[in-house]
């Protein structure tokens, strides 16, 4: 059931201040019209700007910029981490004393 069935079987009212439209539930043709036309133009948008996003990421990426969130760690706090595994150090006091989750931490051995 969507969203605009289940509150109008509720009795809820719904209404779009700057359209001017009121959805009450009952079963009106043109009521369902709109309410389609006015889902499809919203995915229609959505999908527009998405597209728009990935082709500028795309562009940068081709520019040589790094797109995404930053390294949390350096190759060399990375190398160190594995080095006092080794060693048996233990990985709770590891991950607090670099600021990682233990999921980061995981994810930073297996590398």
């Amino acid at each position: 059931m969507t969203l605009h069935k289940d509150l109008t079987s509720h009795s809820v009212a719904l209404e779009f201040h700057k359209e001017n439209l009121t959805f009450t539930g009952e079963d009106k043709p043109f009521q369902v019209l709109q309410l389609q036309i006015i889902g499809a133009v919203a995915q229609f948008e959505r999908e527009i700007i998405k597209e728009r996003q990935r082709a500028g990421i795309a562009k940068a990426q081709a520019m040589g910029k790094h797109c995404g969130r930053k390294a949390k760690l350096t190759e060399e706090q990375v190398q160190e981490i594995k080095n006092r595994i080794e060693k048996g150090e233990e990985k709770k006091g590891l991950s607090k004393e670099f600021g990682l989750s233990r999921q980061t931490l995981y994810r930073v051995i297996k590398l």
